[in-house]
């Protein structure tokens, strides 16, 4: 695969800013190249055509140092591995807009409303000319007092320079999950008792088939199982089982 000089000089930053992180990944789209770098257990920065995208960003600023400042900052939910309001204060910058659901919302009442686009479940907005559709996240059987009710956080599709990527956030293989179409790679999430295991969830992606998925959020389960099991059901499937909890 060729690389455009502005790809490869930014790999070149990533790697001299990693010295305990994963390397990241590439992925060509229709429009450039996005870049994949795993920060840690469900945090990530996505980078594509100049835009950096933060899903999740937790830990303190440190975990993101010599990394390019956020455009944009997805949350996913309100528990403390999904949302730091501190981490959040620290990373940002006067023009970073944040994609929240309202539960999130309600937890940054200083937060600046014009840079704020709050989202509910099957919402869309497209910001920094990313289109992003908001999609449920949840536990089963659906329940008020579950961990992670209906209706109060948000999976993500982003369509970045022409391909779909999904962040599912915490959510069991719901059925909006399982229809998803057109996804050219998956976040996936796995850990018990708060979303599914390697079973559920590689039945999951079975059924929407993402291109390529990554296992991510998966603290206590095993991802090179879960790719056995995907790999079993659909050979065509790129599974990249990566270190998200590097010391």
């Amino acid at each position: 695969m060729r690389y455009s000089f502005f790809t490869l000089l930014l790999l070149s930053v990533f790697s001299l800013a990693n010295a305990q992180r994963v390397t990241p990944d590439t992925l060509p789209l229709k429009k450039g190249t996005l870049i994949i770098q795993p920060i840690q257990h469900a945090s990530l920065l996505l980078l594509s055509n100049g835009t950096t995208i933060y899903a999740d960003p937790v830990g303190g600023a440190a975990k993101y140092s010599n990394l390019p400042s956020p455009d944009m900052i997805l949350v996913t939910d309100i528990h403390g591995d999904h949302f730091d309001s501190a981490t959040i204060a620290a990373i940002q910058t006067p023009k970073t807009i944040l994609v929240v659901p309202q539960a999130v919302a309600d937890k940054l009442p200083s937060f600046d409303k014009s840079r704020l686009v709050v989202l509910h479940n099957g919402d869309n907005s497209t910001q920094a000319g990313i289109k992003i559709s908001a999609i449920p996240m949840y536990n089963l059987p659906i329940s008020s007092d579950a961990r992670h009710p209906k209706g109060r956080g948000n999976g993500y599709v982003l369509n970045i320079g022409g391909k779909n990527v999904y962040l599912s956030g915490d959510t069991q293989g719901v059925p909006e999950m399982r229809a998803l179409k057109n996804i050219e790679v998956a976040f996936v999430c796995m850990n018990l008792p708060y979303t599914m295991d390697v079973n559920e969830a590689s039945n999951a992606v079975l059924a929407f088939a993402p291109k390529v998925v990554y296992p991510y959020h998966y603290r206590g389960q095993d991802p090179n199982q879960f790719k056995a099991l995907v790999n079993a059901g659909n050979k065509g499937i790129e599974v990249r089982v990566r270190d998200w909890y590097v010391k």
